[in-house]
């Protein structure tokens, strides 16, 4: 994993349930230091640290995480709108999403799909099935996965 600017994060993880985002973070913390995890538990707050907005005023925004992990159940604003905003925008569209809920429902794997999801995991009871896949899949993104450089790089 590469070098992470100081106050940014490889992985921000979208989810508002403190039994998932416990569960989450203990699988990751295998292979991603706990200060290289930023957890939000809205999709309003997702979007203000991804755009630098509110309490993240000032955040340089040049610095995106590797990863973002989004839960679709969200207050106020759910994972699919804060997936299709993150998509509209230049400075985030290419950032990898991946979408981790309990639903199995076509509907939402199709959606996501369709917005700009780069994968869709099922969040599973089996705590060590489960930690396995996001070990794997935080593996790839973050340790083989060659991202696009930043907007503003390309523009030179």
């Amino acid at each position: 994993m590469s070098s992470i600017p100081v106050g940014s994060h490889a992985l921000l993880l979208i989810e508002d349930v403190p039994e998932d985002v416990k569960l989450i973070t203990t699988a990751l913390l295998a292979i991603i230091p706990a200060e290289q995890i930023k957890v939000v538990a809205s999709g309003e707050e997702a979007l203000d640290y991804l755009f630098g907005r509110a309490t993240y005023a000032g955040r340089d925004t040049r610095y995106q995480p590797s990863l973002v992990m989004l839960d679709l159940t969200l207050p106020r604003l759910d994972g699919l709108e804060v997936l299709r905003l993150i998509r509209a925008d230049p400075n985030t569209h290419v950032l990898p999403v991946v979408v981790v809920s309990a639903s199995s429902q076509q509907r939402d794997i199709r959606t996501a799909a369709q917005l700009g999801a780069n994968s869709f995991v099922r969040k599973s009871l089996d705590f060590v099935s489960f930690s396995e896949t996001l070990t794997l899949l935080a593996r790839y993104w973050l340790e083989l996965n060659i991202p696009p450089p930043h907007p503003s790089a390309m523009c030179r």
